[in-house]
């Protein structure tokens, strides 16, 4: 996979978790983008070594949902 596409998988996950917390959270897609970005779980998806992006938008969902809890029980166990 050549680098530009990686970036499309990347920016096309953030986009679809941040809609997925945005209604999840009943607040806005710019207010949930902004605390997605604040996450550890948002650095780990824009490192390419970490190959988050190419799990789907709803495993990335589940480990932001795992941060916020302080479960990190999965993240360790992967």
């Amino acid at each position: 996979m050549n680098k530009a596409t990686i970036q499309m998988c990347i920016d096309a996950l953030a986009a679809d978790v941040g809609d997925m917390f945005a209604k999840e959270n009943d607040i806005s897609t710019t207010e949930a983008l902004q605390k997605f970005m604040r996450t550890k779980t948002y650095s780990l998806l824009f490192d390419e070594q970490s190959l988050l992006y190419l799990e789907s938008a709803e495993y990335v969902f589940d480990m932001l949902e795992d941060e916020r809890t302080g479960d990190w029980r999965r993240w360790k166990e992967e």
